[in-house]
């Protein structure tokens, strides 16, 4: 499944969700971020970063779409406001393109962009609502006030004003105005998620302990099942498409005061996540038409606190003391290590089979269920699958791969090794390649713990520094896979190479923000430049 996020910015949180979710469901999933400049934080936690222009630009959602065709994209997200409203417009244009948009009905959209009509919309379906007024001339309604513009949001241009001396002051700085009572009490937001009907699957509000330009620093959920009820009266009314969030304002006699509504995923809806609410998981099922199941299990009460990470968008010069080379495809042929098995398992099952096993894998068949199947050996698949996975194997490194090791260690380069994949295996093709005399440290990621630790997990790259007591940015890492190697490089400030192996299994596409190699040899020459 392939998901372009638009506007990432920092919304690391929710590209880690989506991650998470994918991992534990066990689903392929490729993220796709885009953003003008390609220097927002998030870029560096996805797989692939696309470029666009300004979301007000002509051409925004012709670039859009364009994206959506060449890179087959499922599902858009939008994260921001700005693009709502004419990503909801052209919402069949997507689908034409074959890319679902998770995005609200127009109507609805233009609602939450003017305040005024927010305010209406939430007193037609019986809640509370400050009443605005959009002439300063005009407002009767006591003070303080509130006043903020008609379509803002993260909080631009919102202030409190104490009399109509700085009320004047205030209409005068912001163009177009809501005003309306200042009301005092707990500030909370309310995550929902719905299905693509606007039928609610989670609704966790939340209280709003610490803001910063809009945005919750410290947050401690809240299930109050008044809430909850008189969200559930929104949902009916607007039918949301995925995520939304509603911000309120319980005053000192329990009156909610409804404020705003975000058709979209909050800046701190993935707390709500981290709570329980697992709304990742359930796009995905969702999307494959899955039944959801119990996607809830909130931790009420639980305090969450966010903070600030740098990541590097734009690599700077320092020295290089640290080199990580991926194996597979990277040192050596993986295709010579697979028919390296096939003889192994043709000279088990009497010889001559060898071309046969090797035609099936170019097809992407079932190799040896396919050549089983036609023997009449089904029986023996376990043992033949076990000859394959644990013969020694006939394979050698790529040409010039040691003499560039002895190079970058005569250099007082240290080098390793993080790969994936069974531990038997991969210790076969260490001892067979003869790496033991070049490497310095060698990690199989299955052995820290299993499958899940395998890349684009960060586990063994934190290892690997710790162990050679070097800063990550001081490490470079090399490899042939641009789908899993170079996220966690990415996000751990190294630096990375990618090796684009013509002769590799996974090495179609690279990473527009990953320098591209195209021989193995040149590395130690580009880590010297």
């Amino acid at each position: 499944m392939n998901i372009l996020f638009t506007g990432v910015g920092r919304r690391i949180e929710l590209i880690q969700a989506f991650r998470n979710a994918a991992l534990t469901l066990n689903k392929k999933l490729h993220i796709y971020g885009s953003d003008m400049d390609g220097t927002a934080p998030a870029l560096a936690y996805c797989d692939y970063v696309r470029q666009t222009v300004g979301m007000k630009d002509a051409l925004y959602v012709d670039e859009l779409l364009s994206i959506c065709r060449s890179d087959c994209i499922d599902l858009l997200i939008p994260t921001i406001d700005t693009d709502l409203l004419i990503l909801s417009q052209n919402k069949k244009r997507f689908e034409n393109a074959g890319t679902h948009v998770m995005i609200s009905e127009p109507e609805m959209i233009q609602i939450c962009r003017d305040k005024s009509k927010t305010s209406q919309f939430f007193t037609a379906c019986g809640l509370h609502a400050p009443v605005p007024v959009n002439d300063w001339k005009k407002y009767d309604g006591g003070f303080p006030a509130f006043i903020k513009p008609k379509d803002g949001s993260s909080s631009i241009n919102a202030f409190r004003v104490e009399n109509y001396e700085e009320l004047q002051v205030y209409s005068e700085r912001i163009q177009d105005y809501i005003i309306q009572p200042f009301v005092e009490g707990k500030e909370y937001t309310i995550d929902v998620f719905c299905k693509w009907n606007g039928e609610p699957i989670t609704i966790i509000p939340r209280e709003r302990v610490q803001v910063r330009a809009g945005e919750v620093l410290k947050t401690r959920i809240f299930l109050d099942e008044v809430m909850i009820d008189e969200v559930r009266k929104l949902c009916k009314a607007f039918r949301p498409c995925g995520p939304m969030t509603v911000q309120l304002i319980r005053d000192a006699q329990g009156v909610d005061w409804y404020i705003e509504i975000n058709p979209r995923f909050g800046g701190g809806a993935p707390l709500s996540m981290r709570a329980g609410a697992r709304s990742a998981e359930a796009i995905l099922k969702l999307f494959d038409g899955e039944d959801i199941g119990d996607c809830v299990d909130i931790s009420d009460g639980a305090v969450y606190s966010r903070f600030d990470q740098s990541v590097c968008v734009v690599e700077g010069s320092n020295s290089i003391r640290g080199i990580i080379f991926d194996l597979d495809d990277t040192l050596y042929s993986e295709k010579e290590y697979i028919r390296s098995g096939y003889k192994a398992v043709s000279d088990y099952l009497g010889g001559g089979y060898e071309e046969k096993l090797w035609k099936y894998f170019e097809e992407k068949k079932q190799v040896i269920d396919e050549l089983l199947k036609e023997l009449g050996h089904t029986k023996n698949k376990e043992k033949v699958i076990n000859i394959y996975r644990s013969h020694k194997p006939s394979i050698h490194l790529y040409y010039g791969v040691i003499e560039m090791l002895n190079e970058l260690r005569a250099r007082g380069i240290k080098v390793g090794i993080i790969t994936d994949g069974r531990p038997l295996g991969q210790h076969n093709k260490f001892e067979a390649l003869g790496l033991g005399r070049f490497i310095d440290d060698f990690i199989i990621t299955d052995e820290l713990g299993g499958t899940q630790f395998r890349k684009p997990c960060d586990i063994a790259f934190r290892i690997m520094s710790a162990k050679w007591k070097l800063p990550f940015e001081q490490i470079v890492y090399v490899g042939d896979n641009p789908i899993k190697d170079f996220q966690a490089p990415k996000q751990l400030g190294m630096k990375a190479l990618f090796f684009k192996n013509a002769d590799g299994i996974y090495s179609y596409e690279a990473d527009v923000s990953i320098p591209v190699i195209e021989s193995i040899t040149s590395v130690s020459k580009r880590i010297k430049n």
